[in-house]
C-alpha cells in the first residue's frame, strides 16, 4: 500500500475513534470516574502499550538536547492538554467540544509557518478557511445542547486550552521525527506525561470505586484508554511519517461530523439540513488541505 494511502487511512481512523470518544468519555464522567482520575488512566494505560509497543522497534540513542523538546512534547500532548480537555469535557456538551477542536488546525498551521518554514500555498489556505466555516455552521446553528453539562461557556474556555496545546504538540513532535522512529518518541512522551499528571489526578484516581463500576462502564474505560489514546496517538504518528502537520491537523475538522453521527445512533441528537451542509463544506476543506498541489485542477 502507498505510504500516503496509509497515512490518510491513519488519520481517518484516528478521527472515527475520537469522534466517538466524545461522547463516550462524557458518559464516564464524573458519576464513575472523575476528570482528572480519569486522565491518570489514560496516561498510565497508553504508558504501558507504546513501552510494550517500542520492544518491536529497533531502539534508538536519543540525545540528551532532545529530551528537553519530548519533555514539552508531553506538557503539551499528553499532559496539560489532556487535563484541561477531560476538564472542559465534563462541563460542557460532546458536539460543543467536538466543534471547538476545529480551532486546532488553524494553530497549527500558523505554527507551522513560524516554525516549520511551510509553504503557504493558496489552496491549503482556501481549505483552511471553507473547513473552519463548515465548523463555524455546526457551532452556531447545529449544535444541540445536553443535560449534563454544567458550564458550557467555561468548558468550551478548557476545550480551546486543549486544542491550542494540541496544536504546538504536533509542530513540536514533527520535527523531532525527523530524527527518531515515532514509537521511540512517544513512549517518552508519555512516560513524561504519566508523572506530570500523576499529581493533579492522584487523589480522583484513587476515588475510583471499581467494584461498584457498571461493565459497560468499563468497556467504555477501556474504549476511552485503548483506542481514543493509545490507538488514536498511533495512527496520527503513522499519518506525520508521509503527511505535512497541517495536514493532519485538519482532519480535525471531520470529529463534529463524527460526533453527531454518533450522538444521532444514541438517539441524543437529531438529522437536519444545517448539519449536512456543514458536513459537506467540512469535507471539501479537508479535501483542499490533503490534495497537493499538483493534484488540484
Amino acid at each position: 500500500m502507498n505510504g500516503r494511502v496509509l497515512a490518510f487511512i491513519a488519520a481517518s481512523v484516528a478521527t472515527l475513534i475520537y469522534g466517538a470518544n466524545y461522547t463516550i468519555a462524557k458518559d464516564v464522567m464524573p458519576a464513575f470516574v472523575k476528570p482528572f482520575g480519569f486522565i491518570v488512566l489514560r496516561v498510565f494505560g497508553a504508558m504501558v502499550l507504546f513501552w510494550l509497543l517500542s520492544l518491536f522497534v529497533k531502539r534508538e540513542k536519543i540525545a540528551k538536547k532532545d529530551f528537553v523538546g519530548i519533555f514539552f512534547a508531553a506538557i503539551f500532548g499528553a499532559g496539560f492538554n489532556m487535563l484541561v480537555f477531560f476538564k472542559g469535557l465534563n462541563l460542557t456538551t460532546p458536539i460543543d467540544a467536538s466543534v471547538i477542536m476545529v480551532l486546532t488546525p488553524i494553530i497549527v498551521f500558523v505554527l507551522s509557518i513560524i516554525f516549520l518554514k511551510e509553504t503557504i500555498i493558496s489552496h491549503r489556505i482556501a481549505g483552511v478557511i471553507i473547513g473552519l466555516i463548515g465548523a463555524l455552521v455546526l457551532i452556531v446553528y447545529g449544535t444541540s445542547s445536553g443535560l449534563n453539562a454544567p458550564n458550557i461557556f467555561l468548558g468550551n474556555i478548557y476545550v480551546i486550552l486543549n486544542a491550542t496545546f494540541y496544536g504546538i504538540y504536533l509542530v513540536i513532535i514533527k520535527k523531532l521525527m525527523t530524527k527518531y522512529h515515532p514509537i521511540n518518541l512517544i513512549k517518552w512522551v508519555y512516560l513524561f506525561g504519566f508523572f506530570i499528571v500523576l499529581p493533579f489526578g492522584f487523589q480522583e484516581f484513587t476515588e475510583i470505586n471499581w467494584t461498584s463500576m457498571p461493565n459497560l462502564i468499563r468497556y467504555k474505560v477501556l474504549y476511552v484508554v485503548v483506542f481514543a489514546t493509545f490507538t488514536v496517538y498511533l495512527c496520527n504518528l503513522i499519518a506525520l511519517t508521509k503527511l505535512k502537520v497541517t495536514t493532519v491537523g485538519v482532519f480535525i475538522y471531520l470529529q463534529p461530523v463524527v460526533a453527531t453521527i454518533f450522538a444521532l445512533l444514541l438517539g441524543s441528537d437529531t438529522l437536519n439540513t444545517v448539519k449536512l451542509v456543514a458536513s459537506a463544506i467540512i469535507f471539501v476543506g479537508v479535501y483542499l488541505v490533503s490534495k497537493r498541489p499538483k493534484e488540484i485542477v
